[in-house]
């Protein structure tokens, strides 16, 4: 069974789990009911009912503003932390900007973080490979959620050397439990440059 797949028999409405991943992604954004249904593509009778669901549990504050009701997450609430690096691990996991990133031969390491985790960090992407900018700007841009995302990219060579100096951009964001490794092929390289 896949992530995605246990996420939705854990939180048994599709369209919940897309909320939630939405809110849990994107803290600092705010959204409007009929904006959601297009970002969403559902309905906008479940979208009310999922948000006032939430509205209700805590996890989720309206309030009015130019005659429109905006929602948010209250990062305030008791599960809000371990909920946002559920989903984030998860949902990331599996996004189509990953998955188009695992079918290309030429990429050897994939490492979410910052914004895809919920953590402090100078990118949000790190891509180890021997791939051009403008294939990672082209994918970035296929979400509109997307386009703020940081990313840097190494050759092997480059990250690995990198390594064994200790440089601490490098070190930093590989060593963080909370990051996100969704592509790995290099890990004996990367233990024996620790070295």
């Amino acid at each position: 069974m896949s992530s995605a797949a246990i996420l939705k028999a854990l939180f048994s409405s599709q369209t919940r789990v897309k909320l939630l991943s939405t809110f849990l992604l994107h803290p600092e954004r705010e959204y409007f009911i009929r904006e959601l249904t297009r970002v969403l593509n559902e309905q906008i009778n479940s979208i009310r009912r999922e948000l006032e669901n939430l509205r209700r549990i805590g996890l989720v504050k309206a309030r009015h503003r130019n005659r429109k009701k905006y929602y948010r997450v209250d990062t305030e609430f008791f599960l809000y932390a371990d909920l946002r690096s559920l989903f984030s691990k998860v949902v990331q996991g599996e996004s189509p900007l990953v998955n188009s990133l695992r079918n290309l031969s030429n990429v050897q390491l994939v490492l979410l973080a910052g914004a895809f985790c919920g953590t402090e960090s100078k990118v949000d992407l790190l891509v180890v490979g021997d791939v051009r900018k403008e294939l990672i700007e082209a994918l970035l841009l296929q979400d509109n959620t997307l386009k703020d995302v940081k990313y840097s990219i190494f050759s092997q060579a480059d990250f690995l050397y990198r390594l064994s100096l200790k440089d601490r951009f490098v070190t930093d964001i590989l060593n963080d439990p909370r990051h996100l490794l969704v592509v790995n092929t290099i890990q004996e390289e990367i233990e024996e440059a620790k070295r």
